[in-house]
């Protein structure tokens, strides 16, 4: 079973977001969430946990929403192939 075999997908681009360093964010990567793209504890019962990610500056990045990325939590193109 690969790492995102089950994992719903929410969305097939990223979503941008802007970061605030030193903030602490948790990716949801079983793609149940209602508040996309974090986390809300709905992987309960599955296999899935959030990914964290600490910003380190205040930027924009771009989250994975079909939950495939290599680059987890970040947007790696993998979308482009499903």
């Amino acid at each position: 079973m690969t790492e995102h075999e089950g994992a719903h997908i929410a969305a097939r681009e990223p979503v941008a977001v802007e970061v605030t360093a030193g903030k602490t964010y948790l990716w949801c990567s079983c793609g149940r969430s209602r508040k996309q793209p974090f986390c809300d504890g709905s992987h309960g019962g599955t296999p899935f946990l959030p990914v964290i990610h600490k910003a380190e500056k205040s930027e924009t990045v771009w989250f994975c929403m079909c939950k495939r990325s290599g680059a987890k939590p970040f947007c790696d193109g993998s979308h482009a192939k499903i």
